[in-house]
């Protein structure tokens, strides 16, 4: 199901214009990409619950500004450093044929079913919880799914042995090839007492 909301066309703008919409329950925003930028300002309630949803960050959302609607991702959202506030949203129209690059989250699952946990006593460590990936946008995934099933006690689980859908290309930044979860032997745990056995 695509997320849709409603924006207005900013015509103020500086930071006195955004003043008075932030104490008018406003946010201001930007939508740019493929065409001129459109400042616009939308409603704070209902983009601070959209905000806590996970799928609002990682899909293609659809933006009706003046009766139109338009298919964009959100690329950034500043808050308040330390009031429950949203102060700005930058929004990127996207183009149905083109590729287009975004972060997604992962998803851990089976953690509980894996050897690791069940009969070496591990715990899960998730080093990266987000990736960058590019696609067309109608192949865009809301997660990436991370199986722990097979995970064994030591062993970690890297990027490239991620599953990914029909379309959608990993893009990693930088040499080799990252852990996004590992699993930890826990002093005390079953996998340790087997070594400290083995080593008797």
């Amino acid at each position: 199901m695509q997320i849709e909301f409603k924006a207005i066309k900013r015509v103020e703008q500086g930071t006195g214009a955004s003043r008075r919409l932030r104490r008018a329950g406003q946010i201001p925003g930007i939508i740019y990409g493929s065409g001129e930028a459109q400042a616009i300002s939308l409603d704070h309630n209902e983009l601070y619950h959209l905000l806590r949803k996970e799928a609002f960050h990682a899909s293609v959302l659809s933006i009706e500004l003046d009766g139109a609607k338009q298919p964009v991702v959100l690329r950034d959202a500043q808050w308040h450093p330390f009031r429950q506030q949203v102060l700005h949203l930058d929004f990127q129209r996207i183009d149905a044929s083109q590729k287009m690059h975004l972060k997604v989250p992962l998803h851990f699952v089976n953690g509980d079913l894996s050897p690791a946990v069940k009969l070496g006593g591990c715990m899960i460590s998730h080093t990266v919880t987000e990736t960058d990936i590019e696609c067309l946008p109608g192949n865009l995934p809301e997660f990436l799914e991370v199986d722990l099933k097979g995970l064994e006690a030591g062993q970690s689980i890297h990027l490239s042995q991620i599953s990914l859908p029909v379309g959608v290309e990993v893009v990693h930044h930088g040499e080799g090839d990252p852990v996004v979860a590992t699993a930890l032997i826990v002093k005390g745990g079953a996998a340790e007492e087997e070594e400290g056995t083995a080593a008797a």
